[in-house]
């Protein structure tokens, strides 16, 4: 298994290839060069953990090679920034893992996760400076909710009741400066959306990358229900993480970074061109980067109680903004 110190120089690559570009390897480097023939990229494959390759590319046996020799997971994702595939470097055979996640029938693991994602909500709402009495009255009912959803033998539709309400009441304040209306996952309505839903991608995979590395099976949730294709434990392990996309979402809107001119509207969808594509997933990718540390060991900890037979409250927590705080709020 990949220790700590291990993952703190592992590197998340995401590249564009336009037409005529390459992806190469020489001498155990990756190396992305232009229609020209310039080097415009290049790392150790020693230290590469995620390669995430968005454009049409032709998938060689070289880089399968590659990603199974070094460990890399890489995600392939079309010029409008939707997955194809995913190609996980996973450890395989972890049987008493899996056994663990097939017999658990439980919902207090879950209730825990969602709680300390209602605390980064809540958090984050909290780092305004000047909060109306609205806001001020969404932070109680947040706080409270957090431990509402912490009593015991709650199901797992109760959970997710106290999640989704807690959501709607968060993004409402959240987001209140910028004619919020709901959060619409895929539905692309607005650029706000449109940006979350780039966000919310990146970070599933990365989440999804970590997972299959100690061998879950992602399929298997411990709120989420299984449903055919879907990824229900990253979804469920996603959750506390969400409040960073959205903390640099916030902060990209109030420094003015977000312009309707970036994007171009089709039947009243939001979709960014693929020129500007880079500059929104550079913004929330590096917003990510910052806490890739927390997140290895909060997945790596989440393991390691779960393989213990840990009670929920031994189970790890995320917390954000704790050397100094966001400022996705200084421009209000």
């Amino acid at each position: 298994m990949m220790s700590t110190r291990d993952f703190e120089f592992k590197q998340i690559v995401f590249t564009f290839i336009d037409e005529g570009e390459k992806i190469s390897f020489k001498n155990d480097n990756l190396i992305i060069t232009d229609k020209e023939g310039k080097i415009k990229h290049q790392s150790t494959c020693y230290r590469l953990f995620l390669l995430f390759i968005c454009g049409d590319y032709c998938l060689t046996t070289g880089l399968l090679d590659r990603s199974k020799k070094f460990g890399f997971s890489i995600v392939f994702m079309t010029p409008n920034l939707r997955i194809t595939a995913m190609l996980p470097s996973k450890a395989e055979g972890n049987v008493l893992l899996r056994r663990k996640q097939y017999a658990y029938d439980k919902t207090d693991i879950a209730a825990h996760v969602i709680s300390n994602k209602i605390h980064n909500q809540c958090t984050l709402l909290k780092k305004k400076r000047k909060k109306s009495e609205e806001e001020k009255e969404t932070i109680a009912k947040l706080e409270q909710f957090e431990k509402d959803v912490l009593k015991p033998d709650l199901s797992g539709q109760e959970i997710m009741g106290i999640e989704g309400i807690s959501a709607k009441l968060y993004f409402k304040s959240l987001f209140a400066s910028y004619e919020w209306k709901s959060r619409q996952p895929r539905v692309k309505n607005d650029m706000t959306n449109t940006l979350m839903d780039i966000g919310y991608t990146i970070l599933f995979n990365i989440v999804n990358a970590l997972l299959e590395m100690y061998g879950f099976d992602v399929y298997v949730g411990i709120l989420h229900t299984q449903f055919f294709h879907r990824k229900s434990l990253v979804c469920d392990l996603e959750e506390p993480f969400r409040p960073i996309v959205d903390a640099a979402i916030l902060k990209a809107l109030n420094l003015g970074q977000v312009s309707e001119k970036d994007f171009w509207k089709n039947q009243n969808q939001y979709i960014l061109s693929w020129k500007n594509s880079k500059k929104y997933v550079g913004l929330i990718l590096q917003a990510i980067m910052e806490y890739k540390n927390e997140i290895f060991i909060y997945l790596q900890s989440y393991y390691r109680a779960f393989m213990r037979d840990k009670g929920a409250e031994d189970f790890p927590v995320f917390e954000m903004f704790e050397e100094g705080g966001s400022d996705a709020f200084n421009q209000l």
